[in-house]
């Protein structure tokens, strides 16, 4: 199961999941909501800031790209 550090694991189900998704047009309230509903995932939404749901979007990009 993912906690929230866990941000290319992430960042690939997110791709698997929502293949059609732009990563760089979702905000982070969107993209956090996103992320809890991954099966793999497993932490409170309480700790999750800005800064992480940046990394996970960043890793996403990458991934896409």
């Amino acid at each position: 199961m993912y906690k929230w550090t866990d941000t290319l694991d992430i960042a690939l189900d997110l791709d698997d999941k929502f293949p059609e998704a732009d990563p760089l047009s979702i905000n982070f309230v969107d993209l956090q909501k996103m992320v809890l509903e991954l099966e793999n995932f497993s932490d409170e939404p309480e700790r999750c800031g800005e800064k992480i749901l940046e990394a996970i979007q960043m890793a996403w990009i990458a991934e896409k790209d």
